[in-house]
């Protein structure tokens, strides 16, 4: 059982800021080739244009991942760049606040398109081209091809009425995961997504600018205690992407510090 990443090729969405940001630099670190993917330019600039000119294995891709043009020229870019796709971790991802009788101010329209349909589109891109890559190919004894990681959220199980849009996209992350992971199994690519609880994102960050009393309450309805870090979770995609789970497809890997144990009101699931 191998948890060796080193020479394999990664798309990262999200990796601007917050957990996808954490699992690019930790990608990179164990010898992947990586292109990095976020509609934030100048953050994207900010945070990885010096590891982009460094790192021969590095290339960084600014774009609107909602747009269908977008996603296909990322796609294109990576194989060009690096002739191959090994791993997809979609971890591009957005929470907003729903006024859940205003369908003005419920965000659900924009939650689905970011969380859900862009996930999706990039994930089917993706397959065609790991499956594209492995025609004529020999397979392995396992008969490996790729693995897809998706991100969902605790709110997917849990009734929360201010998440009603982060909610419904989290949940149909989760049935999309599993949907795919059959259809692709006989491709040898596998899909799993991670739900996580609270994790220091940017927008929990926002959040709890706009709401210091929010920390308190997350707080309290985690059993650990706290809110993670984004490097806390890096190890869990490590594994997901390596051999070391190449009988594992179609599951939600729940990294939640206990917060599913607990009441299903008893705080926000950001």
């Amino acid at each position: 059982m191998s948890f060796s990443l080193s020479g394999k090729t990664a798309i990262v969405t999200g990796a601007a800021s917050g957990l996808g940001l954490a699992i690019a630099r930790h990608l990179i670190h164990k010898g992947v080739r990586v292109m990095l993917a976020d509609a934030d330019e100048a953050r994207l600039m900010a945070e990885m244009g010096e590891a982009a000119q460094d790192e021969s294995s590095v290339r960084l891709f600014p774009g609107d991942l909602t747009k269908k043009l977008t996603l296909v020229n990322l796609v294109s870019a990576t194989i060009e760049a690096f002739e191959r796709i090994d791993i997809l971790v979609n971890a591009a991802r957005r929470c907003q606040i729903s006024d859940v009788l205003n369908p003005d101010a419920d965000h659900v329209e924009t939650l689905w398109q970011q969380n859900v349909v862009a996930t999706l589109r990039l994930s089917q891109l993706v397959a065609k081209r790991m499956i594209q890559a492995a025609a004529g190919t020999e397979p392995d004894e396992y008969g490996a091809v790729g693995s897809i990681i998706n991100f969902s959220s605790v709110a997917a199980v849990r009734v929360q009425p201010e998440l009603l849009g982060y909610s419904m996209a989290s949940a149909a992350v989760e049935q999309m995961t599993r949907t795919l992971a059959v259809a692709l199994a006989p491709k040898g690519i596998r899909v799993n997504a991670v739900s996580i609880g609270s994790v220091m994102s940017a927008s929990l960050q926002l959040a709890l600018k706009e709401a210091p009393a929010l920390r308190e309450r997350i707080e309290s309805g985690t059993p650990l205690g706290r809110i993670a870090a984004p490097d806390e979770l890096v190890e869990t995609i490590q594994y997901l992407a390596s051999d070391a789970s190449r009988f594992v497809t179609g599951q939600v890997l729940v990294v939640d510090g206990g917060r599913g144990l607990l009441d299903a009101v008893a705080a926000p699931a950001f």
